[in-house]
């Protein structure tokens, strides 16, 4: 089967906002992956102006709704690197990539610049999918 529309559901994780132009981490919105089996952050990246910026990703797990208990996930629970998610100010209108494939039902993505004093467009979308009940609706 091609379908991949009902096999996957595709929700906001850092919704497109006006530019960051400190270093105010991205934090996206705690992601529940009940009734899926796994999850893969897609992050969107619009124009990064300034010449000497860089961006760290982590992803973090846990069981409580409001993840209280946040822990970084282990490398192993990762499909990809959290340094390959990564990236730079000579990454304009790029997109990365960062899976998830451990047994948490709550996740929740960070992006940090460093050295970013000019605009920043940053934004993401978790999909999910294995899904254990049919249709991904």
């Amino acid at each position: 089967m091609r379908d991949l529309a009902n096999s996957l559901k595709v929700v906001r994780a850092i919704s497109p906002a006006a530019a960051v132009a400190d270093n105010t981490p991205f934090v996206s919105q705690i992601v529940d992956l009940a009734g899926f089996g796994g999850c893969m952050f897609a992050i969107n990246l619009g124009a990064l102006a300034d010449a000497d910026a860089t961006f760290t990703v982590l992803v973090e797990h846990g069981d409580q709704a409001n993840l209280s208990d946040a822990a970084a996930v282990p490398d192993d629970k990762l499909t990809g690197t959290e340094a390959a998610a990564g990236f730079t100010f000579a990454d304009d209108n790029a997109v990365r990539k960062i899976g998830y494939v451990g047994s948490k039902r709550y996740l929740r993505l960070t992006i940090t610049p460093a050295n970013n004093s000019g605009n920043a467009f940053v934004s993401a979308v978790a999909i999910l999918g294995h899904s254990r009940y049919g249709p991904a609706g």
